[in-house]
């Protein structure tokens, strides 16, 4: 999306996005009964945020704990600076198992890549891919020790301040 063309949302798309957010699962019985509005004008707003594309998917959140992915990576990537080079090394490095967020920078280095896998054999086999796309200079990795604060949730973690100024369509 593109953030100068935000579409247009109200206090009462943040209260249902809030909601949807922390349970995609939720009842819409129950969403419209808490915000005391009808189940159908619930269920037209949430399909106009979803035609809005301000909502992107309905999935489940899965705990990597879970399934042994304890280990993080934060990767930042200095490239050779050619044509084209933010897109392509860009598809590259997400196209690679275990990474879940690539970040395109300015500054000291061109992109920052975290990455989750379950050891240290997975961890330099995806360093070595990393360093192996072409137009990659160099990496550095560091690898967290504990996990403070690990959220997808954007609402949840919107102050007031943001909340209003997504409703007034201001930046």
């Amino acid at each position: 999306m593109d953030t100068n063309e935000r579409p247009a949302v109200d206090e009462t798309d943040v209260a249902i996005l809030e909601r949807v957010e922390r349970d995609a699962d939720v009842n819409l019985a129950e969403l419209a009964e808490e915000l005391e509005l009808s189940k159908s004008a619930v269920h037209y707003r949430l399909n106009k945020l979803k035609d809005a594309d301000v909502i992107t998917a309905v999935s489940a959140d899965v705990d990597p704990l879970a399934l042994g992915l304890n280990m993080v990576v934060i990767t930042e990537v200095s490239v050779a600076h050619e044509s084209d080079y933010a897109e392509d090394i860009g598809q590259s490095l997400t196209a690679i198992d275990g990474v879940f967020q690539v970040y395109y920078t300015m500054g000291d280095v061109d992109f920052v890549v975290h990455s989750r896998v379950q050891n240290r054999e997975q961890m330099n086999d995806l360093v070595d891919e990393i360093v192996s796309i072409d137009g990659v200079d160099e990496t550095s990795s560091k690898f967290v020790m504990r996990e403070l604060k690990t959220s997808t949730r954007a609402v949840a973690n919107m102050s007031e301040e943001m909340v209003r100024d997504a409703v007034d369509g201001t930046d």
